[in-house]
């Protein structure tokens, strides 16, 4: 079956040409080929060539004389069109001819393609026809000397480039942006030209290129020659390193840049394989230099607070450029730069100027951003961690070794914890090692002067389970004592909280002065749970005390109802174990008549079920309620049992000296002093004192106020109960001191049975491990000297520091 003839009256010219210029020809009698068609019809070509094989006989014919020499040049005159964006022309009967080998597919591709493919078909048939008869190696290196001149000749470009440096930088700056759009065009050319040869040399790339390792391809071949002639060029390549660098330095001030032509020139020295040598090594060195220059300008010129806002908004630029234009690569070395210049050069110098500033001020967004940043920046954590341990000692010190402040010691402690908290939870992200230095902190700090934020803290809950306490709900009374507990974990001598704690839970029930049980009994949960039942048993051993003794007084009124006298006084007593309770000092006062009447009916009643056992009676917290007359009317008067002794007095007359008060009632001179002031010099003055003064001296009288006035009906005076005197204080101080003694004397006794024979200091490292409150060795030695006296244990004759048990 033969090849019809080409019919010239389709329309169709003989002399067609090729446009490589990119635009569209308007010459009616050709046709344009838009470049990209070499990638996006490739396939189809390709398979039309595998369909083609498949129609033609086996014998494979001979080529033409001089078809190898005819056709290169075709081929690299349509290199050289691609390169130079011209157009060329050819004989579409001679192309026809030439390739000859595939007349029987001319029928499909009129029928199937447009005309360029058909022409951009035949250049790719040429190419494999070459490489079909082993022209391959020959074609190869005339393709690569070809791109070779090509690129040889665009270096003259820059070369010729004005390399002046003008006096003004904004010229110099725009001499430089010109250079390098001028590479950038440059390198676009260059790659879109590559893929276009490549696109008709696929066949030889695939083929000759892929079996021969060595060899590169044809567009590694294209980047090679680029880099060699071009980007290797020290003149161009220093000069499109400074003007990229100065772009950046530009933008870094404030400026806007064309990031787009950053993006592709970085790219570009990217894809030839020379952005880290010979871009991002003199990069690093100018931002190492730009910002230990601004570290140090700006530490001395802007506060912490600002410094750090600019060090965060310089990180997000810096990222930002690594998004936008900048290598993946260069990120870690560039983020590192900033946070060591900006921060890692400058930790000390930031915490000690603005840390203490920081925390005072409660200023939660630095803070934040102080621990972001620092967490960047190797040992930038620890040295934050010091800073903040440091911190907290020495405020917290200023607060507990301050006498002046022991009144709102506690409270100020509060408050300073919970501040510490939030930073820690919202600021330090709950980083473990922060909360647990703001423990220790707490604990050493606290502990600097013994004894007396443990005594004050058990002052402290006092006032909060105290009746006529309006400050908290129960809600709010439960979340003061669960930050109480964290403040009383830090403590060392818990004994002497106890002991303080003890004589106030005493007052507040004896005195009828707890605010709630409920209370009472959830702070004494809170403290058995931290410190053991031990720790509680006396404090719990008293409350069953007060439940033993309503039933009691049940029992008491039952039995006063039989009696064929009753009493006009209605009489109260609580019933104290004494291992349980604080010991208080025998005061004998002299009763009315009426009222020691009363207390021997109660005695009798008592020992008469319970025999065997001794009552003492304690008139220190006893308390009554009195009716009395003024001009207002009757009121009634919520005393102690010293205060009603001396109102008593002035049934029988009108007026008394303090010494004939002190003679008649028989109250302690101190206690005296502090009862006739509570009556005659408080907001109550139910006596009049004469000289009028806010002590009480030895030569003054008192009389009934008459004219007494008040509000209210009941009328509490006896407030003076629950106020701890100096007597109280220094009592209750020395008694955990004795029983210090008492506990280091057991534990000294204890160990040298168990060991017999010891060291002096093994014995003193045995005793820090037992005791529970903190101790000096000074202290420890005249115990272990006053057990040596008792004959409970000796010491070596030969080695004076070894100790002998004595059984």
């Amino acid at each position: 079956m033969g090849l019809p003839p080409l019919n010239r009256n389709k329309g169709i010219s003989l002399y067609t040409f090729l446009d490589f210029s990119g635009n569209s020809s308007s010459d009616t009698s050709g046709f344009s080929v838009n470049p990209s068609f070499h990638i996006t019809n490739l396939k189809y070509v390709c398979r039309i060539n595998k369909h083609c094989c498949s129609l033609f006989a086996t014998d494979r014919p001979k080529l033409a004389e001089n078809y190898t020499e005819d056709t290169w040049l075709k081929l690299r005159d349509a290199v050289g069109a691609i390169q130079n964006s011209t157009s060329i022309k050819y004989n579409l009967e001679e192309l026809y001819q030439n390739v000859y080998l595939c007349v029987c597919l001319l029928r499909f591709c009129f029928l199937l393609m447009p005309l360029m493919h058909f022409l951009c078909f035949f250049l790719l048939k040429a190419v494999e026809n070459l490489c079909s008869y082993k022209v391959s190696p020959t074609l190869y290196k005339q393709l690569r000397q070809v791109c070779e001149d090509h690129v040889q000749a665009q270096i003259h470009q820059f070369r010729e480039y004005p390399f002046f440096c003008t006096q003004h930088c904004q010229e110099k700056s725009l001499d430089n942006l010109s250079f390098l759009k001028r590479m950038n065009r440059c390198w676009q050319d260059h790659c879109r030209q590559t893929i276009m040869i490549r696109s008709i040399f696929l066949f030889l790339d695939r083929t000759y290129v892929l079996q021969n390792s060595l060899l590169p391809s044809i567009w590694d071949t294209g980047l090679e020659l680029f880099r060699t002639h071009i980007v290797s060029d020290s003149a161009v390549q220093k000069r499109t390193v400074e003007g990229i660098l100065e772009q950046i330095e530009l933008e870094r001030n404030g400026e806007t840049v064309d990031r787009s032509l950053l993006r592709s020139l970085l790219g570009m020295l990217s894809d030839l394989q020379v952005y880290k040598d010979s871009f991002e090594e003199r990069f690093l060195t100018e931002t190492n230099r730009l910002y230990a220059a601004e570290g140090q300008r700006l530490m001395q010129e802007r506060d912490v607070p600002e410094y750090l806002h600019h060090v965060s908004r310089r990180l997000e630029e810096e990222n930002d450029r690594i998004v936008s234009y900048l290598d993946q690569s260069t990120q870690k070395p560039l983020i590192s730069c900033v946070e060591k210049q900006l921060l890692g050069e400058h930790m000390t110098a930031i915490l000690q100027k603005g840390l203490s500033t920081l925390l005072d001020e409660n200023r939660v967004t630095e803070l934040a951003l102080l621990y972001q940043l620092f967490s960047k920046v190797k040992g930038g954590l620890p040295t934050l961690l010091q800073f903040w341990r440091d911190y907290i000692k020495s405020f917290g010190g200023e607060i507990v070794c301050t006498p002046e402040k022991d009144k709102d010691m506690v409270q100020e402690l509060l408050d300073f914890k919970d501040k510490m908290d939030n930073v820690a939870q919202t600021c330090f992200a709950r980083n473990e090692s922060f909360i647990n230095a703001m423990k220790e902190a707490f604990e050493t700090f606290i502990n600097k002067r013994p004894n007396k934020p443990a005594e004050l803290i058990a002052k402290y809950v006092d006032s909060k389970l105290r009746a006529g306490n309006k400050e908290a709900t129960e809600e709010e009374l439960e979340r003061i004592l669960d930050k109480i507990m964290i403040i009383f974990r830090f403590i060392h001598g818990k004994d002497v909280f106890e002991a303080f704690y003890k004589k106030d839970l005493a007052k507040r029930l004896l005195v009828g002065k707890s605010a709630s049980v409920d209370a009472e009994k959830s702070m004494l949960s809170k403290l058995k749970h931290e410190c053991g039942a031990a720790f509680t048993s006396k404090l719990e051993g008293m409350f069953k005390d007060m439940e033993l003794s309503k039933d009691i007084m049940i029992q008491f009124k039952q039995y006063m109802q039989n009696q064929s006298e009753p009493s006009n006084i209605e009489l109260t007593v609580n019933i104290l174990t004494m291992g349980y309770w604080p010991s208080y000092t025998p005061m004998e006062v002299h009763l009315p008549p009426e009222m020691v009447k009363l207390q021997e009916v109660f005695k009798l009643f008592y020992l008469g079920k319970h025999s065997g056992r001794k009552l003492q009676w304690q008139p220190t917290l006893g308390h009554a309620v009195l009716k009395a007359e003024f001009k207002e009317g009757k009121k009634e008067l919520q005393v102690s049992l010293f205060q009603t002794l001396v109102l008593l007095m002035f049934n029988e007359g009108e007026e008394f000296s303090m010494e004939e008060i002190r003679t008649a009632t028989g109250i302690e001179e101190g206690e005296l002093r502090r009862t006739l002031q509570s009556l005659a010099c408080g907001k109550a003055r139910v006596l009049n004192k004469n000289p009028r003064g806010k002590d009480v001296e030895d030569g003054d009288r008192f009389n009934f106020n008459n004219d007494f006035k008040h509000k209210l009906f009941r009328i509490k005076i006896n407030q003076i109960q629950m106020k701890e005197t100096v007597e109280e204080q220094v009592s209750t101080t020395e008694r955990v001191f004795q029983d210090r003694q008492y506990q280091i004397d057991a534990a000294v006794v204890r160990i040298m049975k168990m060991r017999k024979t010891l060291s002096h200091n093994l014995l003193v490292s045995e005793l820090y491990n037992q005791l529970k409150f903190p101790v000096k060795p000074g202290d420890l030695k005249k115990r272990i000297e006053s057990l040596i006296d008792r004959d409970y244990m000796e010491r070596d004759k030969e080695t004076p520091n070894q100790y002998h048990y004595v059984a």
